[in-house]
């Protein structure tokens, strides 16, 4: 699959909206094309990355001036309404950058400072909301919105480990780790990188969801896999090098560590209050996860082949979406296809492709939808369905076995 062509050109409206920001243009000569140039228009707008893991901090300061707990569901709604709204309002980016300078947008080293520098940003909001957890005197609402708030936050911090972990260069490794040890997570990017990138959209994948299970089906199968299969794959690591497992040579405990020296110094700081507190956080940011897992592969299946094995992860195993506003504040995330489709690419250089899987809004979105089951089948199972590659063909589908028997009366008996 091709990416879109002349994905650099922009409209004037387009270029008007910018036109007051400095920008960076990138070139190249060449014999047939004469000189190609790009301008990433989204470059400062990128900024709304570091923004995102500061929301909770809204909620903080706003009790602070007012004194009203109100201001503590403000986090909540900037994510799940906001988001939302801004998604639409803003609309989709199917631009890409002409590939020709993709060496050097990615050789820019503003764009890797941005995922460095929201890593301390993860710690700030993290250590703020518990010290105003642990020195106020909240309701029992006014705290579990703020919890919660900040788990979601925090969930995205896997996001930022997402980012870093993909990447070969020991400064990013050792960030990865550093940031998922705030949402206790720090088995991520083994599990991720090693295993859900070979296994995914498949059967074996505990990370892909499948057509006719919900989300809350999904948890209970997702985050005791992945936790199972990040422990096996470094364990057969260690053992081939003849590591004991139990060292500090394991890097599922490296981040563990962290994560532990983190929580267990705030409950001696701050007493009880903080183990419902960490429970809560650490449940919603592994609930993010999940979520983001749930509607990136829903249904998708790659073709078995004759050897047993199966065909290499095109963008179509992938679902995607191109919406500005919620892919600024995610290191483009949601441009999911091409990073399955090519891992190690840098967020800035992310494609969009004609004829992808197409998710109808943003993340933040598409969660809001999947937690309501009902609705979210109603929405994607006939997308999925309707898909170029799949039309209608239930063998091309990844479908979970409760559900087969209504799955094939609703679609037909093709043989899955």
């Amino acid at each position: 699959m091709a990416p879109r062509s002349a994905g650099y050109y922009y409209t004037e409206s387009q270029q008007n909206e910018f036109k007051d920001i400095a920008m960076t243009t990138y070139s190249i000569d060449t014999a047939d094309q004469g000189t190609v140039t790009y301008t990433d228009q989204k470059r400062w707008w990128w900024l709304l990355s570091l923004v995102n893991p500061l929301i909770p901090l809204f909620g903080i300061v706003g009790h602070w001036l007012t004194g009203s707990e109100l201001w503590l569901l403000v986090p909540l709604g900037m994510m799940f309404i906001m988001g939302p709204a801004f998604d639409w309002l803003f609309g989709e980016d199917e631009n890409n950058p002409p590939e020709i300078l993709v060496p050097q947008l990615e050789e820019d080293t503003y764009y890797r400072w941005l995922t460095y520098l929201t890593v301390p940003a993860h710690y700030i909001t993290f250590l703020a909301v518990a010290i105003w957890v642990g020195t106020h005197s909240l309701t029992w609402w006014g705290f579990i919105a703020l919890t919660v708030a900040l788990g979601f936050a925090d969930g995205f911090a896997i996001n930022t480990g997402h980012e870093l972990g993909h990447k070969r260069t020991k400064v990013e490794t050792w960030l990865a780790k550093i940031v998922l040890a705030v949402p206790a997570y720090g088995h991520f990017w083994i599990e991720h990188n090693r295993g859900h990138h070979r296994d995914v959209a498949t059967p074996d994948d505990p990370a892909s969801a499948r057509m006719g299970e919900s989300i809350y089906q999904f948890a209970r199968r997702e985050i005791p896999g992945a936790f199972h299969r990040a422990w096996m794959l470094e364990h057969e690591r260690l053992c081939r090098k003849g590591v004991p497992v139990w060292s500090i040579h394991n890097e599922v405990l490296q981040s563990y560590m962290i994560t532990v020296a983190l929580q267990v110094g705030l409950i001696a700081t701050f007493g009880w209050i903080m183990l419902p507190f960490l429970l809560i956080h650490n449940f919603f940011s592994w609930w993010v996860l999940t979520s983001a897992n749930y509607i990136e592969h829903y249904g998708l299946l790659r073709a078995q082949q004759a050897d047993g094995k199966y065909e290499r992860c095109q963008p179509h195993h992938s679902w995607n979406a191109n919406h500005k506003y919620s892919n600024l504040l995610l290191f483009h995330l949601q441009r999911h296809s091409d990073h399955h489709a090519n891992p190690t690419r840098r967020y800035q250089s992310l494609r969009d492709f004609p004829d992808l899987p197409s998710l109808p809004s943003g993340y933040y979105g598409m969660y809001v939808i999947a937690y309501l089951p009902a609705l979210w089948f109603k929405m994607m199972d006939s997308r999925l369905m309707a898909l170029p590659h799949i039309q209608g063909d239930l063998s091309k589908v990844n479908i979970n076995p409760d559900s087969l028997a209504a799955i094939q009366a609703k679609y037909g008996h093709a043989d899955a």
